[in-house]
């Protein structure tokens, strides 16, 4: 679908009621993702992989740790791999929407058992199907709530998609109400959300307009902040997290994206980044409060 296509169409959606925008939302998502749940899952598993890597490298252990997810998504699929891979005791999921429903994670639980051969014992109580290890927290705002205790803060893909603020807000929150030394670990994708499924825009593409112009082209389906890595790095040491590790993926300067970014009028906010900083995707930062 065109990216002018998607913005008309979420646009309309956010006339609709709330609860009525969002069950549109789902079903439209449904409806257009032609991805399976197995290479949701394997996508995931990847996460997984680079995430148990640089944890060995920087000595952390996720064992037998309790961690507090930023962003549930739609599967719990990280808290799966965080209990089964890294054997952690307890995962908190928090998240400022509702996406989980009883049905998709029931059918999850049987297509994550039989790639894995993982058990899921499922608790009635929690109404989703989840295990006692995993506590789904929807419709919740972190930064105004009392969080619970726990050894690690992790996200997957999900800090781009809050306000600028929303992710200030949410860091000094985690300085104020967890010990010294906590680690913290999140994965970034800071790419165009528009460009998946229109392949004829960059990556990129949205670093062309001002605050302004951005903000009457996005839609709370497709939020982006649009910070780059350096602001990133910028806010956290700002707020004196200790950054003990940073990498990312550079774009192919033989790939069509990298054509497509370079044809960009940027805006001025981004003149004064290089293109390795604009560009920079699959971000992991891993640092302590």
């Amino acid at each position: 679908m065109k990216h002018t296509h998607k913005t008309l169409l979420f646009k309309s959606l956010e006339l609709l009621p709330n609860r009525l925008g969002f069950a549109t939302y789902h079903w439209i998502q449904k409806a257009f993702d032609r991805s399976s749940l197995e290479s949701k899952i394997k996508k995931s598993e990847t996460t997984t992989q680079r995430l148990s890597k640089v944890c060995s490298q920087l000595q952390i252990d996720l064992k037998d740790k309790t961690i507090l997810e930023i962003g549930s998504g739609w599967y719990p699929i990280m808290p799966y791999f965080l209990l089964f891979r890294c054997q952690a005791k307890k995962v908190f999921t928090f998240d400022i929407n509702k996406h989980y429903q009883k049905k998709a994670i029931a059918l999850f639980n049987t297509t994550f058992s039989k790639m894995y051969d993982y058990n899921v014992k499922e608790e009635d109580t929690n109404g989703y199907h989840l295990p006692a290890e995993v506590v789904y927290r929807p419709l919740q705002d972190v930064t105004q709530i009392t969080l619970p205790k726990a050894d690690i803060i992790f996200s997957r893909y999900v800090l781009s998609h809050a306000s600028e603020e929303a992710v200030y807000k949410m860091h000094q929150k985690f300085k104020s109400d967890f010990p010294k030394g906590t680690y913290v670990i999140h994965f970034i994708s800071p790419s165009d959300l528009r460009q998946h499924g229109d392949k004829s825009i960059s990556m990129q593409d949205f670093l062309q307009y001002s605050k302004e112009e951005w903000s009457t082209i996005m839609t709370k389906f497709d939020s982006h902040n649009r910070l780059r890595l350096p602001q990133f790095i910028e806010m956290f040491q700002s707020l004196e997290y200790e950054i003990l590790f940073t990498s990312f993926d550079s774009v192919d300067p033989n790939s069509l994206n990298y054509k497509l970014f370079k044809e960009l009028n940027l805006h001025d906010d981004y003149k004064k980044y290089t293109t390795e900083e604009l560009t920079a995707g699959n971000i992991l930062i891993v640092m302590k409060t």
